[in-house]
């Protein structure tokens, strides 16, 4: 079986057993999408409207931000795997609760666990929380942290700021595409 194979069985096994009341909010589950073998993971909190609508991570304005910055540094969607610690959308758009983020979190693990990238980037404090403990995002924004976590092992984290808070907030901005432009060069330092 291929891994693509693997990784659509993976999340319609998942689509089919989870147990989350966002499943009563939410329009559908918003699966992870892009290459089964890429080097990096990029990993948000939770869908949002627009994705919500589409079945699709980050198609929403914060998207179309990350295409711009993907494209900035040569990389394609075609290249990378996005997916979302939370795979539903919190209702009115809210924060996901820590027990939502931990019913997840072993789907999140298998998908890790199957690709095994290189490099997984986190977008946002929500995000980063989930490999971090207490992180604050304005302090390790921009920095490879060496973890090694249980049921994956030994792995590179990159923390960013979510690109939808830098949508709003033009220093946020333009740190997360200065911070966007080093991930060629941490993916040259890991090989």
């Amino acid at each position: 079986m291929t891994k693509e194979k693997k990784l659509e069985k993976l999340n319609k096994e998942w689509s089919q057993k989870i147990k989350s009341p966002l499943l009563k909010t939410c329009n559908q589950i918003v699966v992870g999408d892009g290459n089964p073998n890429a080097d990096i993971i990029i990993i948000g909190e939770a869908p949002g409207k627009k994705e919500d609508e589409s079945g699709q991570p980050f198609v929403g304005a914060a998207g179309k931000f990350l295409d711009q910055m993907l494209d900035n540094i040569n990389l394609k969607r075609d290249n990378i795997y996005i997916t979302n610690i939370v795979k539903c959308r919190p209702p009115n758009n809210r924060d996901p609760l820590p027990q939502e983020k931990e019913g997840f979190w072993p789907w999140l693990l298998d998908e890790i666990n199957l690709i095994k990238p290189k490099l997984i980037i986190t977008l946002g404090r929500h995000s980063l929380s989930n490999f971090i403990e207490n992180p604050i995002i304005s302090q390790v924004h921009g920095t490879i942290v060496d973890k090694n976590i249980p049921k994956i092992g030994a792995i590179k984290i990159y923390a960013l700021y979510h690109p939808a808070a830098a949508l709003y907030n033009g220093s946020m901005r333009e740190t997360l595409i200065k911070d966007f432009k080093k991930i060629p060069k941490i993916l040259k330092s890991i090989d």
